[in-house]
């Protein structure tokens, strides 16, 4: 073999690996780009995915946010129900307009003030009644406007866990 023939050989083979080199850099170009392009996609469906958990997760908080409004609103109208209702209460037990009074027993023996039958000339058959005293009074309609208060804040810690349940 000549120089000329082995210069041209090399030449020849550099060429081709050149040649080669070439092909071999577009199709892993190709490949590369594909690859890219598909985990863009798979990026895109992961964002889309975590995009529509968020408002779903947001649209659930709007709405437990609006059904807690409204069972505190509820609770609050009872609870101001009830405020009212005993401050007309003590009103009327302050003023004298109204009295409590409690049902006393028949038996007189523990209460010497008070007959144990109705007399001969009474057709009174109801059961006989004490009044109380207006700061007894008062003090028994604090106790039943606080427990009145309990009530409503269970009721409303139960609808709360109701709520937190669902």
């Amino acid at each position: 073999m000549s120089r000329v023939q082995l210069g041209a050989f090399l030449l020849l083979t550099l060429l081709a690996c050149a040649l080669t080199w070439q092909v071999q850099g577009w199709r892993m170009g190709r490949q590369l780009a594909e690859q890219s392009a598909q985990h863009e996609q798979e990026w895109q469906a992961q964002a889309e995915s975590a995009a529509a958990q968020l408002v779903a997760e947001r649209l659930q908080h709007q709405g437990l946010v609006l059904r807690l409004q409204i069972s505190e609103q509820q609770h609050y109208q009872e609870l101001l129900d009830v405020q009212q209702t005993q401050a007309r209460l003590r009103d009327r037990l302050a003023t004298a307009d109204l009295r409590l009074s409690v049902l006393v027993e028949r038996d007189a023996a523990g209460c010497p003030g008070l007959p144990g039958a109705p007399g001969a000339g009474s057709v009174d058959h109801d059961p006989v009644r004490a009044r109380l005293d207006p700061a007894h009074a008062q003090r028994i309609i604090a106790i039943t406007d606080d427990g009145d208060r309990g009530l409503i804040a269970l009721r409303a810690c139960q609808a709360y866990v109701r709520g937190q349940v669902r």
